[in-house]
């Protein structure tokens, strides 16, 4: 073997080496194709949404071109109310920046929609079951002419269509100054009782690690009382149900008014 002959097959070799080495870091995503994650969503990933008034983005607003498509964006969501498929995507995007500069995280209850402001809140209800989630836009897509939503993870198991990967949905947009879910928060939920404060200590603790709901204690009759709260009806629900559900008896809800 020459030299000149060896000299060019070690060039051609750290050539194709280096090539290897830099492809990764040109791309954007970790993986490939989507997947679901490794677990479900927790009880205070899937806690119901509340809208409430934000100004439109400084990302995100503007008209925009995907693979040869123009896409104008709504200068306002009143009214929009749509039927459609929808669809969810999760690991492969969780980590990267949405189109309004946030991080994506599949276990928020967030969407993506291709021409609404950024950010809006609606309601997705799955046609199939009834079953509906209150989500915050804030990205862009799906990019597939027959979809009209794009859920998170956390969102798609909420009205259980992670499984199906697509469900027939109604999108309707949803404001904090007029809509029914704009509920006052009324309630509270007694946890327990107990005459030696300390005794509660436990409880308290279990709220914020299991659930991150921060508890507060009151003193009446010489009893010590740990709530949880304030809730909306909807959220106090949903409260009551997930901690009966996982043992806690005997809790009860407490309206405002009547708190110690």
């Amino acid at each position: 073997m020459s030299w000149r002959y060896l000299i060019i097959l070690v060039s051609v070799s750290v050539m194709t080496l280096v090539g290897c080495s830099q492809t990764p870091s040109t791309e954007r995503y970790r993986i490939a194709n989507d997947e679901a994650p490794l677990r479900t969503p927790t009880a205070a990933e899937l806690y119901p949404l509340t809208p409430r008034e934000e100004p439109i983005g400084r990302r995100g607003n503007l008209p925009y071109q995907v693979n040869g498509q123009h896409y104008q964006v709504l200068s306002d969501a009143s009214g929009y109310d749509e039927v459609g498929i929808a669809s969810w995507y999760g690991q492969k995007f969780h980590g990267h920046l949405t189109s309004m500069g946030e991080y994506y995280d599949m276990y928020s209850l967030s969407a993506a929609h291709k021409t609404l402001p950024l950010p809006t809140w609606v309601r997705v209800t799955n046609l199939d079951n009834n079953k509906s989630v209150i989500v915050r836009i804030n990205d862009r897509g799906p990019f597939h002419s027959d979809r009209i939503i794009d859920l998170s993870f956390s969102a798609a198991y909420a009205i259980d269509m992670h499984r199906s990967g697509t469900a027939r949905v109604r999108v309707e947009a949803l404001h904090s100054t007029t809509d029914a879910t704009m509920e006052p928060h009324a309630h509270f939920i007694q946890i327990a009782a107990a005459r030696d404060a300390r005794n509660l200590q436990n409880l308290a603790q279990q709220m914020q690690e299991n659930y991150q709901l921060d508890a507060t204690t009151r003193e009446q009759n010489g009893l010590t009382r740990l709530f949880i709260g304030p809730f909306s009806e909807r959220q106090t629900i949903h409260w009551i149900n997930q901690l009966q559900q996982d043992g806690y008896q005997g809790i009860f809800r407490v309206p405002y008014d009547n708190l110690p």
